[in-house]
């Protein structure tokens, strides 16, 4: 008799166990969904990319890097509905950017041109990474956002820099004065044998 008391009593206390298990799931669920959410509408909130436009002699370069404009096109397109589509389009936005080093119009291919682009890069891949997490941390997300925005308008400012570089004239004798500081034209002090 007492065998079968205790094996009731240890039923009955898996039973009431489980029970409660049950409820704990359901609302650490019910919390897991408001901090998805809250999640989802911070990110939805700062998820905004600052598209400066460029002059147009700037335009007219870069309007034949197709790499860039695949980018920026990607870039101004929103995700709307849930952070699976933030996910999605966080990769592409990777993808799309290590592009960039493709294709890049010879005017543009200046060191400071490419480790702007390098930078970008770096930026939108820690977007990636932060968005891609199970537990996303909302504030790097907005400061990744915020990051982009900066480097992408350096970038920017850097292809408007070098396109005005060329439209500045050259004075009468300066291509002289220029050759004559090129260290590599100098005179050796030492004769040779």
């Amino acid at each position: 008799m007492r065998k079968n008391l205790l094996i009731l009593s240890v039923f009955a206390m898996l039973l009431s166990s489980c029970q409660e298990d049950t409820v704990k799931r359901v609302a650490e669920q019910q919390r897991d969904i408001k901090k998805k959410e809250a999640v989802f509408n911070v990110i939805e909130r700062s998820w905004n990319f600052a598209d400066q436009p460029i002059n147009a002699q700037t335009q007219a370069i870069a309007g034949n890097w197709g790499e860039w404009r695949l980018f920026l096109t990607e870039l101004r397109q929103k995700p709307k509905s849930s952070i699976a589509a933030f996910q999605k389009k966080a990769k592409e936005l990777s993808t799309r950017v290590n592009d960039l080093n493709n294709n890049i119009p010879i005017k543009f291919s200046q060191p400071e041109i490419k480790s702007r682009i390098a930078a970008l890069t770096t930026k939108v891949r820690s977007l990636d990474l932060y968005i891609s997490l199970d537990d996303i941390p909302q504030q790097k997300v907005v400061m990744c956002i915020s990051d982009i925005n900066a480097t992408l308008f350096s970038l920017k400012l850097q292809m408007e820099e070098l396109v005005a570089k060329d439209n500045i004239p050259v004075e009468q004798g300066e291509s002289d004065m220029i050759r004559m500081l090129d260290t590599t034209r100098a005179i050796p002090n030492k004769p040779m044998k």
